[in-house]
């Protein structure tokens, strides 16, 4: 798998599969957990959800009889986050190790892979009623600068546009400035991993093309009707909408906000190429503080 692993094995104790959507990273994790007696850890912020299958590219028939982890894992109800997966890989990679097997991780949400190999410190906070009251009133620069004042780094940067998210960041600041020995205590219980990171990279018109064949492979297999079927389950369109451009563009599709069906091909089609370059840069960012890449360009 163009890596000498074994001979690695003192340095590394894990993988890490990464790279752009549509790179072949599940069938490239696939193949290293075949040679090396791995299992697989999912680094993706929607498989994690039962029914969201074709528009986030599962492929759960790729894996044959390797296991994998942290896919099917919650319902739409629940909104899962960037702490529960830090929490969930954690218990999968200890797991794994227990049963002397390889954890993989691979995907490609930016947001998690950052928070695992460079180990955010993300603790349990709960809900502060009190602060909560005291913010209420205030427009989005008054929150930011509320936020600002703590001094506390910002790992999602969207999250400063989104009232909801800044007040819990804001939040999350506050129990970390009354309780600065909690992030001691987490470090203490972190699992040691120690990942090879391998990233996997087309050239970008190779990769767009790639983006469209897939795109369209998923549409007829039903990616549609997929939306359609989890909206008359009782998901409203917001809510499908939330969950990233394969069902944001359906969504409004199926509503008729966007009316001709290759319109909507080719919108989606130009997201997801965008969505790719932003996950490019994520990547990048990654590696311009300190985290090691051995890109394959295929």
């Amino acid at each position: 798998m163009n890596f000498d692993f074994l001979s690695l094995s003192d340095k590394y104790n894990s993988a890490v599969v990464l790279g752009a959507t549509a790179t072949g990273k599940t069938s490239y994790a696939v193949g290293l957990a075949k040679e090396l007696d791995g299992e697989i850890i999912s680094v993706d912020s929607r498989q994690v959800y039962k029914g969201l299958d074709l528009g986030t590219g599962k492929d759960l028939d790729e894996y044959g009889e390797v296991p994998y982890h942290l896919i099917d894992i919650c319902t739409l109800e629940r909104e899962y986050n960037v702490f529960d997966f830090q929490n969930d890989a954690y218990r999968a990679f200890e797991d794994i190790k227990r049963r002397k097997k390889l954890p993989i991780f691979a995907g490609g949400t930016g947001l998690y892979l950052d928070a695992l190999i460079r180990e955010y410190e993300l603790i349990p906070v709960p809900k502060n009623e009190e602060l909560r009251e005291s913010l209420v009133g205030k427009d989005l620069s008054e929150l930011q600068k509320v936020f600002f004042d703590y001094k506390v780094p910002m790992h999602n940067k969207t999250d400063l546009e989104n009232m909801e998210r800044l007040i819990r960041a804001i939040e999350i600041a506050e129990c970390k400035n009354t309780h600065p020995d909690a992030a001691e205590i987490l470090n203490a219980s972190r699992p040691d991993i120690r990942p090879l990171i391998i990233g996997l990279k087309y050239p970008r018109e190779v990769l767009r093309e790639r983006i469209r064949l897939r795109l369209l492979e998923r549409i007829n297999e039903g990616m549609i009707e997929e939306t359609e079927r989890l909206h008359k389950e009782g998901f409203s369109w917001e809510r499908l909408e939330s969950l990233g451009l394969e069902y944001k563009f359906t969504a409004q599709y199926l509503q008729g906000k966007i009316e001709k069906k290759e319109e909507y091909i080719d919108s989606l089609y130009r997201a997801i190429c965008q969505f790719a370059k932003r996950q490019e840069t994520w990547f990048r960012r990654m590696e311009k503080n300190g985290v090691k890449i051995s890109w394959i360009l295929k």
